[in-house]
């Protein structure tokens, strides 16, 4: 039984990216060769692209009795210590100048917000799971609630409560 589920996709703005290459490319084989040549050029690029763009874009998270699934790495339920979501500030910091290198890092450029899964196993020397996500209260409280980890607020630096918990 799964308690949270969340597929991160790549925005719209990195599919036209990828079409917007195939096209310029088809057009320097139209000016270069034949209009056949142009056109599988341009059908393969794009295929290729789009594939590129879904392949990394897509991601998928998911917390259940048994523990955390993000993309092909999981963590058991045992070993998830405290969780806490990151707000934008506090994210890019976990990102750079308060990063640890063991950790694990499954972040996506496309988003700004996250989860800090601290890791309690002594035989594990990865300290910290850093994972993006478009809800991190969300994905937090489902770790939380799961009996997976303890419940730490979600982490804000300026000053404002949480959304959805205001006074």
């Amino acid at each position: 039984m799964t308690t949270y589920r969340e597929r991160l996709t790549a925005p719209l703005s990195w599919w036209f990216a990828a079409l917007g290459f195939a096209v310029v490319w088809g057009w320097l084989f139209l000016v270069a060769t034949t209009w056949i040549a142009a056109i599988v050029v341009t059908v393969l690029l794009a295929a290729a692209g789009f594939y590129a763009v879904w392949r990394y874009g897509s991601v998928l998270i998911t917390v259940g009795p048994e523990g955390l699934r993000v993309g092909r790495a999981f963590v058991e339920a045992t070993h998830v210590g405290n969780v806490t979501a990151l707000d934008r500030a506090a994210y890019r910091t976990q990102l750079g100048t308060g990063a640890n290198a063991r950790a694990h890092l499954v972040t996506r450029p496309y988003l700004d917000h996250g989860v800090l899964v601290d890791i309690d196993d002594p035989a594990d020397p990865t300290p910290y799971w850093l994972v993006s996500s478009r809800h991190p209260a969300d994905l937090a409280a489902a770790l939380s609630a799961g009996g997976t980890g303890s419940p730490t607020a979600p982490h804000d630096t300026n000053g404002d409560a949480p959304r959805g918990e205001e006074g």
